[in-house]
């Protein structure tokens, strides 16, 4: 007994020591497990409307609203959905509004449908979230299935997300545009759906998510016309054999009296990180686009 008790006044520091460094490690290696932009659900023949059909079905068996949808192109649809649990992760992170919805893409690519949608755990690390989404991830695959994540060939762990652009001199999540500041918030929220229903600036109003709790609203919104053009932009830069569709709509953001869009430049390329740097410029025109679009919509 009094052997046993000096060894463990000995060793167990040592135990304890290692202990703590195996835990360390196994969290370092989930915070920096490799993350892709998309999941790929399923990929097989059929027909898209009855693929739309069922896929709006099985999300909501699995708790998930229907926030809108649209079909930006042809043989392409996206449903944007959300649910409690995310309003809630959403409602407990700064500017969380931006990932208060999941962009669902349906495409038809000969003569199947590849149903894809973006990564919860990537969505999470870019848009800096609190909380965990991985009850979220598991609900979305017992939906509509899970093959594989893609979008980007090495990709990047949530630690390189946190700190996520293009390259040098190219902005941040962080470095998100202000593009009005209203009297309250009910006025900014106003203006932007007035704008939206009058279609301003070759826009389309795909849906709107109000965070629950928090003077915060979600915007999707289609760009119709001009250089941000939904399909203008998609057929130079959505050529892999997997489509990228989930990455429309785009995001206007009001938060208290103010609203924000994501920076053309990184939301583009946080849908696209492994875009080269010769067709990042064929749509050098794209983020002002987008931009230009946004501020019609709130009438600048």
């Amino acid at each position: 007994m009094h052997t046993f008790s000096i060894l463990s006044k000995r060793f167990f520091p040592v135990l304890y020591a290692l202990a703590l460094l195996a835990f360390c490690v196994s969290s370092a290696r989930a915070e920096d497990a490799v993350l892709r932009p998309f999941v790929l659900a399923s990929n097989a023949t059929g027909a898209l409307d009855a693929k739309i059909t069922a896929s709006k079905e099985a999300l909501q068996a699995q708790g998930f609203t229907v926030a809108g949808e649209y079909s930006p192109y042809q043989d392409t649809h996206v449903i944007v959905v959300t649910s409690p649990a995310l309003g809630k992760i959403a409602a407990g992170s700064e500017f969380g509004g931006y990932g208060a919805g999941i962009r669902v893409s349906l495409s038809k690519v000969g003569e199947n449908i590849q149903v894809a949608y973006v990564n919860p755990a990537y969505m999470h690390a870019v848009y800096q979230m609190s909380g965990n989404i991985s009850a979220v991830a598991t609900k979305l695959e017992a939906a509509l299935g899970k093959e594989k994540e893609f979008g980007s060939e090495n990709g990047l762990s949530a630690t390189q997300l946190k700190e996520y652009h293009y390259m040098m001199l190219m902005p941040y999540f962080t470095d998100h545009v202000e593009i009005g500041q209203f009297d309250s918030h009910e006025a900014a929220l106003q203006v932007v759906e007035a704008g939206l229903k009058a279609g301003k600036g070759g826009t389309l109003k795909v849906y709107r998510i109000d965070v629950p709790g928090k003077q915060e609203s979600l915007f999707g919104v289609g760009m119709k016309e001009g250089e941000g053009a939904d399909k203008k932009v998609m057929r130079i830069i959505d050529t892999t054999e997997l489509r990228h569709a989930a990455h429309l709509p785009y995001d206007l953001l009001v938060s208290g009296k103010y609203v924000y869009m994501l920076h053309g430049k990184f939301r583009i390329a946080q849908s696209f990180p492994d875009l080269t740097m010769g067709t990042f410029m064929n749509i050098s025109d794209a983020p002002d686009g987008i931009e230009r679009a946004m501020m019609a919509v709130i009438g600048k």
